[in-house]
């Protein structure tokens, strides 16, 4: 497939199995001329784990993992398709939660770095970046596997599985009985079981977009290393 959006062209022929709800909304393309916007709640979000929520403070990525936990979290999410600064086909999507303490975000930019494969980098400086993996289930659900990470601090790149074992799944699929499209998203490490979660339901429409990403969406720093 030579056109349409990111999750299109990586999944070719498969792109057809997905449900049709997930088929409109992975559908995005920069001249389209709209972003997507959705709102629901997530019946769990951010770090299980006490222990381990210093340790994603002291994270070098900002506005990713972080280390606030609760349930029923409202949030929304936006998704622009566009050309990111060199000229790759691109989907940026900013989250935002919200938890009693306040709000926090979780922003990532999904781009085509070859015909048919997708990195995602993530946080405000999009220095993590991770392979997305893509399949599609039986019955039309699309889930994605980050099997390989790494870290950008100024000129090193890290491989972030050697360092801590870190595995990323993220399922999708459109809830026939709520009308609402459902997201659950696990990250593990081999020694301490699920490090991060969201899992929840929401609605989505869309609105007009100039092509223009607005400054709460445009990184800090763009990221041009695989």
């Amino acid at each position: 497939m030579t056109d349409g959006s990111v999750y299109q062209r990586a999944l070719g022929a498969e792109f057809g199995r997905l449900q049709p709800q997930l088929q409109e909304y992975f559908s995005l393309r920069p001249d389209q001329g709209r972003y997507g916007f959705g709102s629901g709640v997530f019946d769990v979000a951010g770090s299980p784990r006490p222990a381990l929520r210093p340790v994603l403070s002291a994270l070098p990525v900002s506005n990713a993992f972080f280390p606030d936990f609760g349930r029923d979290v409202p949030f929304t999410i936006r998704n622009y398709a566009h050309l990111d600064p060199f000229g790759r086909s691109s989907l940026t999507a900013v989250r935002t939660f919200e938890f009693d303490r306040g709000g926090r975000i979780f922003e990532d930019t999904t781009s085509l770095t070859s015909p048919a494969g997708l990195t995602d980098y993530v946080g405000r400086r999009r220095n993590l970046a991770t392979d997305l993996d893509l399949s599609v289930s039986a019955d039309g659900r699309l889930h994605m596997h980050s099997p390989h990470t790494r870290l950008f601090l100024g000129r090193l790149r890290i491989p972030v599985p050697v360092l801590a074992g870190a595995d990323a799944h993220a399922e999708q699929w459109w809830d026939e009985g709520t009308g609402r499209f459902r997201i659950r998203t696990l990250v593990r490490q081999r020694q301490f079981g699920t490090i991060f979660v969201y899992d929840g339901s929401f609605t989505y429409e869309y609105r007009e977009f100039d092509g223009v990403l607005p400054p709460d969406a445009e990184p800090e720093k763009w990221e041009r290393r695989l």
